[in-house]
Formats: structure tokens, C-alpha cells, sequence
């Protein structure tokens, strides 16, 4: 095994060949995503899937519930739910922010928790359970590279990439928040609910969804869904779904080319002026020019993914 800082070395190297489009892309592993960003971003709204995030190059700080978290080639970022926060982007003279993302599958990590002898104790998040950064170790490193290298290969990839996946998740569930990640997945604990609950925003988010609704699906009172929903995520229940609504508005206009109008409805709003209100509110811009704005950052006119990054 090679040393923590030959690891980073090698991991933005890496990137560098595999990173090469900007913005977030997909890769030719299914949930393993590449960021690149040519130019700092001030801070700006944005929308994470459930993900662990390592820098190759540049610094990325995310804001949330009074919190900062930096994420760096010295830091990774995790999240264990759909999480909407604010992000800048710092771009150094040495090159592009260089950085990949990997889907935390839910099912893979019940399943090494089920094997793991030692379970992993209990650490502070500041209060947020869904989100945290930690130091990058030379374990976890080790296994970036790998997954990285075998990236250049399509068949290695298919073949390799979904074990290595598999030892990433591991070595994050053994990293000094890995118990913060299991209790946020406990099936039959209250973040368990709060997960059911996130899913069902992020699937049904056009439909007239209220908290007692919410409660009720995983049977908690309104109250206690109300207080674990914001340990969880840092926000309200209903702020979180009209920013899920908003994002997916946008990115409807960037991916389809659709207008204002058309999105508003399309993400379950029955008044556009009440849409348009919101939306320059959140992201600082109207519709149209945010949508405009982001289609020229990632440099193309075809459908595109969602800027989280």
C-alpha cells in the first residue's frame, strides 16, 4: 500500500484524465460520478444525492445549519441522505477543482454492518446526523486510487469497480463518523422513518404533501417527525421539499428546455408568480436566468445532470 500523500498524488492525476468535461458527469461505473470546475463558484444552493465525496484538487466548503464543512483533498464529505445545502468552490493557480462522488448505497451498508464485529461507536456531528467531513486516512485513499485506476478500463470497471465501491463504504463505516452513519440507517430507529420519509418527498414531490401526511406514512406524531426530520437534515419538512421542488424545476428548464410555467407545474405548483417569487428567492435569479446561467457553466446545450458538485 502506497503512503497517504503518494495516494493523493495519484488520485489527482487520475482525475485529471478521467475528470475532463465540467460540471458533474457520469461515469462508465454506475454510481460513481466526476466533478470538475475550471473557475471558482461563489456559494451558491445545491442538491447532493446520498454520496461520498473526495477532492483531488481545489477546496469545496459547504454550509448548513450554521455549520461549515470543508471538503479537500485532505477531507472527505459524506452524505447519507438527499441533502440541500449551499456550496462555494475555490479554485487554486495549480488547476481545475478535480473531485469524484460515490453513491452510498443504503442495502450495501446494512449488509456490512450485519458482517462488521465491531460496530462503530457513536461520534458528534454537530448536531446534523445526515452530513459530515473527516479526515482523509491512507486506507481510504488506497482504495480511491484503485477504483480510479481500474476506471480507465471499461471492463476493469464493470468488473473491479463495484467491490472497490463496496470497500469504500467499509472504510468510511470504520472512519471516526461511521457511527453517526449507522445510526442515521437503523431500520427500526427513528432516522430509519426519517429516511422513508425523504424518499417518498423525492419521488411524490409533485403531489400536496403536508407533515401530519408525512408523520403519519412512518408513524410518528407530527411533533417528533418534525424535530428528527431537522436533526437529520438541519432544515424543516416542508422547506426541504420547495427546495427538492425548486431544484428539480431547474434542472427540468436546463435538461428539456422547458419554460417557468411548465416546470412550476411540473413540480407540483399550482400558482407560477408564487413559483417565480421562490425561485429567484432560493436561488438568487430568476428561472429563466438561472436555468441560462447554468447551461452556460457547463458549457453545453444537451441535457445535462443536476450542478451539485
Amino acid at each position: 500500500m502506497s503512503d497517504l500523500s503518494t495516494n493523493k498524488t495519484r488520485i489527482t492525476e487520475l482525475l485529471e484524465q478521467l475528470a475532463t468535461a465540467q460540471g458533474v458527469r457520469p461515469s462508465i461505473l454506475d454510481g460513481v460520478k466526476f466533478m470538475r470546475a475550471n473557475q471558482s463558484m461563489p456559494r451558491v444552493p445545491v442538491l447532493y444525492e446520498p454520496s461520498i465525496v473526495i477532492i483531488g484538487r481545489g477546496q469545496k466548503r459547504g454550509f448548513l445549519g450554521g455549520h461549515v464543512y470543508q471538503y479537500d483533498p485532505h477531507n472527505y464529505l459524506v452524505l447519507s441522505v438527499p441533502m440541500p445545502f449551499e456550496c462555494e468552490t475555490d479554485v487554486g493557480p495549480d488547476g481545475p477543482m478535480l473531485g469524484v462522488s460515490i453513491k452510498v448505497d443504503i442495502a450495501i451498508i446494512g449488509e456490512l454492518l450485519m458482517k462488521m464485529e465491531h460496530k462503530p461507536s457513536m461520534t458528534s456531528t454537530n448536531g446534523i446526523l445526515g452530513l459530515f467531513a473527516t479526515p482523509l486516512d491512507e486506507t481510504l485513499s488506497d482504495a480511491v486510487v484503485r477504483l480510479l485506476e481500474c476506471m480507465q478500463s471499461p471492463v476493469e470497471a464493470q468488473i473491479l469497480g463495484p467491490q472497490i465501491m463496496r470497500e469504500i463504504t467499509y472504510r468510511v463505516l470504520c472512519g471516526v463518523h461511521g457511527g453517526a452513519l449507522r445510526a442515521l440507517l437503523a431500520l427500526n430507529g427513528k432516522s430509519g422513518q426519517i429516511q422513508r420519509a425523504v424518499q417518498k418527498m423525492h419521488t411524490q414531490f409533485q403531489q400536496p404533501l403536508d407533515v401530519e401526511t408525512l408523520a403519519d406514512d412512518v408513524g410518528m406524531s407530527s411533533s417528533a417527525f418534525h424535530h428528527t426530520f431537522k436533526t437529520v437534515t438541519a432544515t424543516s419538512p416542508l422547506q426541504y421539499l420547495k427546495t427538492i421542488r425548486l431544484h428539480k424545476a431547474k434542472m427540468l428548464m436546463v435538461q428539456e428546455g422547458i419554460g417557468a410555467g411548465d416546470a412550476a407545474e411540473r413540480v407540483g405548483y399550482e400558482s407560477q408568480s408564487q413559483f417565480s417569487r421562490e425561485f429567484k428567492r432560493f436561488f438568487g435569479e430568476s428561472p429563466l436566468q438561472e436555468a441560462a446561467k447554468t447551461r452556460a457553466f457547463l458549457g453545453l446545450d444537451a441535457p445535462v445532470l443536476s450542478r451539485i458538485e
